[in-house]
């Protein structure tokens, strides 16, 4: 056989450093998972290799790159055929830049879809405060969102000589948290009625918030509506939209849409997911827990306004660009088929 070695090795090195660059990783990463087209490509460039071998061991040629085939090739089969279980172990890191923000752009249409749902209700909630005030007393559940706006801003705002809310901060964040994590877990979970049961739970949250919003916003206190909100709801909203993704997600699995594959099989292709974006969820409300308890609920004079909606703004941002951007590019590696 006459080779043009030359040539050969120009054209052939990229596909050995790339399977060598994919065994590596393997080799290093225990817990490192292949997606099914990284697994295709490796087999592809293992083949290649072994065929590039078969080609070297045919004339003389120099041993050492004879030596490197054999030694990448019998690499590379080593992990192809690995038949021993690899140890599953959990990376948070990993999981947080990656796995989580990959998850939630990978079903985005779900996202937009509670984002829509949510400002319907919104919608319908402002309408009805602005038709009929008494009606907040029947839309809006905590008593203190039915006073006066501008009695409560009046109250939240006098100074006291001793502020009571001092020994109540841990109580205030383990309140929100659970309250919060319970209102996202049942978003999701109702999703399971064919996600109609997740509709209904966004579209009431909607009709809250924008009961809410219209409410504050009529009694000219929007300064307070926002410095109140915005620190630890730039979260905790988006939150609960994610937890509502998540619930559409079961809900589309359910129903399939023409869909040929089973019940079971598209409830498998979903459930990482699922299980990625509600610990995301919980998270997510853990802090706007904590930041409801220790900043929100403080008002002027004792925290200035325009302290507490930057510090909001500046969340809502670096959220929005955590959500879009971390883990671009990676969306192979993590791997995983919609349904």
């Amino acid at each position: 056989m006459i080779i043009d070695l030359e040539r050969f090795l120009a054209e052939e090195r990229p596909y050995w450093g790339e399977l060598d660059g994919l065994v590596a990783r393997l080799e290093a990463d225990p817990v490192f998972v292949l997606s099914l087209e990284s697994a295709r490509r490796l087999h592809y460039l293992y083949r290649r290799a072994s065929a590039d071998l078969a080609k070297v061991a045919t004339f003389a040629s120099d041993p050492e790159l004879r030596q490197y085939l054999e030694s990448l090739v019998a690499r590379a089969y080593g992990e192809i055929h690995e038949v021993r279980e690899r140890p599953h172990r959990f990376a948070p890191i990993h999981w947080f830049f990656r796995v989580f923000p990959v998850a939630f752009r990978k079903h985005i249409w779900a996202f937009w879809l509670a984002v829509a749902i949510t400002i319907v209700g919104s919608a319908f909630g402002g309408g009805a405060v602005a038709l009929d005030p008494d009606a907040k007393g029947v839309l809006l559940p905590f008593s203190h969102l039915q006073i006066d706006p501008s009695e409560r801003v009046a109250r939240e705002e006098r100074v006291l000589d001793e502020d009571p809310r001092e020994a109540s901060k841990a109580m205030g964040t383990s309140f929100y948290f659970t309250h919060n994590t319970k209102v996202a877990i049942m978003t999701l979970a109702l999703g399971i009625a064919w996600g109609l049961g997740t509709v209904i739970v966004l579209f009431a949250n909607g009709v809250m918030l924008g009961a809410v919003v219209l409410d504050y916003a009529l009694a000219g206190e929007t300064t307070f509506l926002v410095g109140w909100l915005l620190p630890h709801g730039a979260i905790e909203i988006p939150a609960i939209l994610l937890a509502g993704q998540a619930g559409l997600v079961l809900g589309r699995a359910l129903i399939g849409w023409g869909s040929r594959v089973p019940v079971r099989g598209r409830l498998r292709a979903v459930s990482k997911d699922l299980v990625t974006l509600i610990i995301g969820v919980a998270l997510m409300l853990a802090w706007a827990g904590f930041v409801e308890a220790f900043l929100s609920q403080y008002h002027e004079p004792v925290i200035p306004y325009s302290i507490k909606i930057g510090f909001g703004a500046v969340e809502l941002i670096l959220l929005c660009v955590f959500l879009a951007r971390s883990g671009k590019g990676h969306e192979a590696d993590v791997g995983g088929d919609s349904p």
